[in-house]
């Protein structure tokens, strides 16, 4: 016969309210990284003429998967363990523009005083075996709760569009997948990893040679505005041209 465990509902409300301060605390983690990152966005959209963030995704492990990848590292079924040693329970996924405007980011995040960056991978400069490429960095967030103040860990995913396009299909390609996979779809996800990175590099080039004939212009345009009190007058170079040819005296 086996034996029935009794639960003290007493114990088992606590369990349970300390398991939703748990995944909430990584939820208002989430939220104040998003909030900067959207504060970024405005100003980026408002103040400079460029924003090079494009799409921001964010999820919390459920209980379910905690518990999975828990089991798989050998981590014991306390709160405080996992804490410690599952650092990917909130993530932030940001997509960018260019490569470039990835450590742009990088760098503005890091001059945030209120968050620390404990750890950085960056698979950009030295990519992984199958091609993937992204920028993580494992952030420490402060979270205020009515009664504590906790450190609480965010992995966040920095990369391009086309490096997101590429690791998102060979997620579903793989996905559910837990044989070997043939040696001929390796090699051909590591050839589009290349045909992507070389992508990458094509359309910064690309942006790179625009902006240099946007700023040549735009200086151009400033010197054929003529502003009197709060009006602006948009004088053609010919006109000057013509001015210059007339004897003043």
């Amino acid at each position: 016969m086996t034996e029935q465990i009794k639960i003290n509902p007493a114990e088992f409300k606590d369990m349970k309210t300390e398991l939703l301060r748990f995944l909430m605390s990584y939820k208002f983690a989430l939220d104040q990284m998003k909030t900067k990152i959207d504060i970024l966005k405005s100003e980026f959209k408002h103040i400079h003429d460029y924003n090079p963030i494009e799409h921001v995704t964010s999820r919390v492990k459920s209980p379910e998967s905690i518990m999975r990848k828990a089991h798989k590292k050998g981590c014991p079924f306390k709160i405080d363990d996992i804490r410690e040693n599952i650092r990917d329970i909130a993530g932030l996924r940001i997509t960018c523009s260019f490569e470039t405007d990835i450590y742009v980011l990088h760098e503005m995040l890091k001059k945030h005083h209120d968050i620390e960056i404990v750890e950085e991978k960056d698979y950009i400069k030295q990519p992984k075996g199958n091609g993937y490429r992204s920028l993580h960095l494992i952030i420490s967030v402060p979270v205020f709760m009515s009664d504590r103040e906790e450190k609480v860990l965010v992995e966040v995913q920095i990369r391009t569009i086309a490096m997101d396009f590429w690791a998102t299909l060979e997620h579903k390609i793989y996905y559910k997948y837990d044989k070997d996979i043939p040696e001929h779809i390796i090699l051909e996800l590591t050839e589009a990893a290349t045909a992507a990175h070389q992508l990458d590099q094509k359309m910064e080039t690309l942006h790179t040679e625009i902006n240099v004939i946007k700023a040549n212009n735009q200086e151009e345009d400033e010197l054929e505005v003529l502003q009197i009190d709060d009006e602006r007058f948009h004088l053609p170079m010919s006109f000057f041209n013509r001015l210059s040819s007339v004897n003043w005296l």
